[in-house]
């Protein structure tokens, strides 16, 4: 049985930011009405990504699809995820997405995506 695409997108892109030097603190973190799919140390500064994979072009793609909605909801759950770690509330934190058009293809690394 293979991996669930998503799931799949989620493995290459903590692989993908690993070799570049960030170092996982959590992966699927959820909270009531959103989820951060990985959650990185990046030289002291706490890095929310967020994955996206379209395969479809007719839709928007994978950059495109975070909409003001979306960055609420991850804005919702980083501030759950930080009240829950005292330890990270003093760094800096960011978001990032790791898009992915096609899994054979690298990802896009879009850091400071949205504030």
């Amino acid at each position: 049985m293979t991996a669930k695409p998503g799931a799949e997108a989620e493995a290459l892109a903590e692989a993908f930011l690993k070799n570049q030097g960030l170092s996982l603190l959590a992966r699927n973190f959820n909270v009531r009405g959103g989820e951060l799919d990985l959650i990185m140390d990046h030289q002291g500064t706490t890095v929310f990504v967020e994955v996206r994979l379209r395969t479809n072009k007719a839709f928007a793609n994978a950059l495109e699809s975070i909409t003001a909605s979306k960055q609420q909801k991850l804005q919702l759950a980083a501030q759950h995820y930080l009240a829950q770690t005292p330890q990270r509330q003093q760094t800096p934190c960011r978001f990032d997405v790791i898009a992915f058009n096609n899994l054979n293809q690298p990802p896009q690394w879009l850091q400071a995506a949205f504030s």
